[in-house]
């Protein structure tokens, strides 16, 4: 089988090796604060096996910029990030890069999203100034019907490969962040999605969520966070990650045992999201190549 292995968490990595206090702006603020850490994290997932570099724009959105008082930073923070994935993979000499769009209103928030006239032009401002750069683009976190139409529409506009990402229940995969039926977002797929993806869950709850995005019938994966649960803390106006804690049970080889067994239902892209790391992909590619699949 030929698998897609997309890189680990961004965000938490960055967080990790900078050692700073988290801030509301998250990755941003690590980016702004050490020049060319980003480039080092991207390097470190494709000497893991990554194939794909995600973009450190999650958390690059006006609305966030905003409040933090440097929505005049927005395009050159847009261009920094792009630049630091591409430089990764020139060094490296292969791989793709994928824009990244986070949702509005901030994460597990769809009561706080915008409304979709609103939203889409946002969504399609960021992803004009990622297409130079990017080969396809992965709207992440959509915790709703609505988010998901939402970011579909407004990242398709800039012409480059829709991976959309939905985040489900941690306690039922079967259920999106909102409580809607996961399977209510199969008909935004057929706006042009290139692939469906579901990430920022539990591991345990990628079984059902997958058997139920692969009745799309386009490429599908998952690519779990390794939080010990979505706190309300953190569904809070400008909270930061503090109000999260990371699993204990949940290194390269356990979190490897999960990911590899959603082949069976159905994933052919893999990755990680937040705390997981390089090795959590290098473990992953070991287990990929030994079982016989080609990484692509």
């Amino acid at each position: 089988m030929q698998v897609t292995l997309l890189d680990g968490g961004m965000g938490q990595e960055l967080i990790h090796r900078a050692g700073d206090p988290p801030t509301p702006l998250w990755s941003t603020q690590v980016m702004m604060d050490h020049p060319g850490l980003v480039q080092q994290v991207h390097a470190d997932y494709f000497a893991a096996g990554a194939t794909i570099a995600t973009a450190n724009t999650y958390a690059l959105l006006r609305d966030r910029l905003k409040v933090a008082g440097i929505e005049g930073r927005y395009e050159e923070l847009i261009d920094a990030a792009m630049r630091e994935a591409v430089a990764a993979r020139t060094a490296h000499g292969s791989g793709r890069i994928a824009g990244c769009t986070g949702p509005l209103g901030g994460s597990y928030r769809p009561d706080n999203h915008p409304a979709t006239a609103e939203a889409v032009p946002l969504y399609a401002e960021q992803a004009r100034l990622m297409a130079p750069f990017a080969d396809l683009m992965i709207a992440e976190t959509a915790a709703s019907v609505q988010m998901a139409q939402a970011m579909s529409e407004g990242v398709l506009s800039a012409g480059r490969p829709l991976w959309l990402a939905v985040t489900v229940d941690d306690a039922d995969g079967t259920r999106l962040r909102s409580g809607e039926p996961l399977a209510d977002v199969l008909p935004v797929l057929r706006d042009g999605a290139a692939a469906v993806l579901v990430n920022c869950s539990v591991p345990e709850v990628m079984p059902a969520a997958l058997d139920i995005v692969s009745r799309s019938g386009l490429p599908c994966g998952a690519y779990a966070n390794a939080f010990t649960h979505i706190t309300e803390d953190f569904r809070r106006d400008a909270s930061t990650v503090e109000a999260l804690s990371a699993r204990s049970d949940m290194g390269p080889m356990d979190y490897a045992d999960h990911a590899l067994s959603w082949l069976d239902h159905g994933a052919t892209i893999l990755g990680g999201c937040c705390e997981t790391g390089p090795a959590h992909i290098a473990e992953i590619a070991r287990r990929l190549t030994a079982a016989g699949h080609e990484i692509v």
